[in-house]
This record gives C-alpha cells, structure tokens and sequence, in this order.
C-alpha cells in the first residue's frame, strides 16, 4: 500500500483533475470525498444565501454526511487533502471527512482551487477536526497550475513517481 494518500473534494471537477495530477506525480493512492447527498448546481449557488452550500457554511457544526467513508488508513504518512475554498475556508464535507478517521501522527497538506479566495483561516479552521498530534500544512492553490507545476511542487515536497 502506498504510504501517501491524495483525498479530495470537487464540485465541479476542477479539484478532482488537479487531484489526479498530484496523485500521479506522488504515486499515490486516491479518495474521492462525496457527500450522500450530491450537491446540485442550484446547492452551488454562493450568491443565494438560501443555497445549500451557503447554509452549511453560515452552520459551523453543520457536518454533511459522507457517502462513503475510509475505513483504513492506517497505511498512509501523508495525506494530500483538496477541495474548493468556500468563504475563506473547506466546504463542511471536507470536516465531515476529517472527522470520520484518526488521523493521528499524519501530515496533512492541503491543496485547493479558488479563482479569487485564498486559503484564509483554512489550516486553523481544519486543524480543530483532528487530533493534537495530526500535521495540517497548508498547501498551494492550484486553479490555473499546469501539471508540470503540480509536479515540480510534489517533487519538492519529497514525493517523486515517474509519469509520462
């Protein structure tokens, strides 16, 4: 099993595509965070403050059910953990996420896309959802990143696989 784990969050496909690049300059496994209840575009909508996602948001204890959960993991050192910034922070799934495994003695590094926000108080805000002993670092946005970019960043991070 491999020892680095790259766990993302993409309502709109853009995380998911810069989580496979990761994934692949890392050589590392993959998981898909999902709510079980998919999110639509009208859930989406930040301009709505009755939208789904602006609701959970403005509930900081509001934790989306995941569709599926890791069971294990154990095996993993490091975990690269991706998603879109909402309101200068993680959308509540992602804090779903980190609740329903211990992630104690792991690092943490987060990776996401915004096309005008940045991290925030992201790092602080996630470090609350584990335990004194997990590693949250913050990342890189990763919005308009050429995958030879993610590659190099991985790489100078200490994870290296080949890709073609």
């Amino acid at each position: 099993m491999s020892k680095v784990l790259v766990a993302y969050f993409s309502a709109s496909g853009v995380t998911a595509e810069k989580a496979k690049h990761i994934a692949s300059a890392a050589g590392a496994d993959m998981f898909e965070i999902k709510p079980a209840v998919p999110y639509t575009k009208e859930d989406l909508d930040w301009h709505n403050k009755e939208s789904r996602s602006s609701v959970e948001n403005s509930d900081k204890s509001f934790r989306p059910e995941l569709a599926e959960k890791l069971t294990d993991i154990s095996g993993y050192d490091t975990i690269f953990l991706g998603f879109p910034i909402w309101w200068y922070t993680a959308p509540r799934v992602v804090w779903s996420f980190l609740e329903s495994c211990d992630f104690s003695g792991k690092t943490i590094i987060l990776f996401a896309t915004s096309d005008v926000t940045k991290f925030g108080r992201t790092a602080q805000d996630l470090k609350t959802c584990v335990s004194d002993s997990t590693i949250i670092k913050e990342g890189k946005l990763l919005t308009n990143v050429q995958p030879l970019v993610i590659k190099r960043w991985v790489n100078e991070l200490g994870f290296s696989a080949d890709i073609t």
